[in-house]
């Protein structure tokens, strides 16, 4: 932006590993080398992704890692996932898309900031909205350390839903796997068990997508999305009106509460 000594990516960067940092959460970032994608005006709006053009500038984007290490089973992680950029080609705030998802990662953090846990447990805040992905580094950095993956549940989009819904508390667990499924299902348990009063569904992708996605062809299957609807159904998805104003904050609480009960049944007694 005119005047700023960084990128938006770092300064989106430099604020999450502050907080991180104020909670007690030791962290650690990598680099890659990302661009903002092109734009092809015959595509609908939301969907015009292209390649980047030849003279596309680079910029060095984060992968952000912090977590709590396991008392019993530290080797095992259950991760929550959040990309932190916003759509690249428009000046889109990203409010929808994805910072309610990135500061429900927060929140989680921020609650489990004095539990311990018998699993570790991980958060990645990566950018899926300029080229290449870097959730596909952080799967990649996971498997090459030989560590075991008990769960991934990204946060994207949380509590967005089209305006025929206004006023309805929605989650929407996306799945790509029989593992995912499973997943799906404990959220849809966990919701009745403790009497959130989401509308809980689930929803199966034909292939792999999504930050999520990024782990599943790593080889972790137990892997999920929670978003507020699919399709998804926000009316200013990549758009300038993505402003703050238009998130349902209220919906997007209970579905960290959900997200909360499943890392900790997880942790507790393994997967279902």
């Amino acid at each position: 932006m005119p005047g700023h000594a960084l990128s938006s990516l770092e300064e989106a960067d430099a604020w999450i590993l502050q907080q991180l940092t104020n909670w007690g959460y030791p962290t650690k970032t990598d680099e890659t080398r990302v661009r903002a994608f092109g734009r092809d005006f015959s595509k609908p709006l939301a969907h015009q992704y292209a390649p980047p053009s030849e003279d596309s500038p680079w910029y060095t984007a984060r992968n952000i890692f912090a977590g709590k290490k396991g008392s019993e089973n530290p080797e095992e992680l259950i991760l929550i996932l959040a990309h932190k950029d916003s759509q690249s080609w428009i000046a889109s705030p990203g409010a929808n898309d994805n910072a309610v998802g990135t500061c429900g990662a927060l929140e989680l953090a921020r609650v489990l900031q004095n539990y311990q846990p018998k699993h570790t447990v991980g958060f990645v805040f990566c950018n899926e909205e300029h080229t290449p992905w870097t959730s596909i580094t952080a799967a990649e950095y996971i498997r090459s350390e030989g560590l075991k993956v008990l769960a991934v549940i990204n946060m994207d989009g949380i509590g967005v839903k089209p305006l025929e819904q206004t006023g309805q508390r929605t989650n929407v667990t996306g799945y790509t796997t029989d593992e995912g499924e499973r997943l799906a299902d404990l959220m849809a348990a966990l919701n009745t068990r403790h009497a959130l009063g989401l509308i809980q569904s689930k929803y199966r992708f034909d292939q792999p997508g999504n930050d999520d996605g990024s782990f599943i062809k790593a080889g972790f299957p137990w892997s999920v999305l929670n978003i507020g609807s699919m399709p998804y159904g926000d009316p200013n998805y990549h758009t300038e009106d993505d402003v703050a104003e238009k998130v349902d904050i209220e919906n997007a609480r209970v579905t960290v509460q959900l997200t909360l009960a499943a890392i900790l049944y997880l942790d507790l007694f393994g997967r279902p």
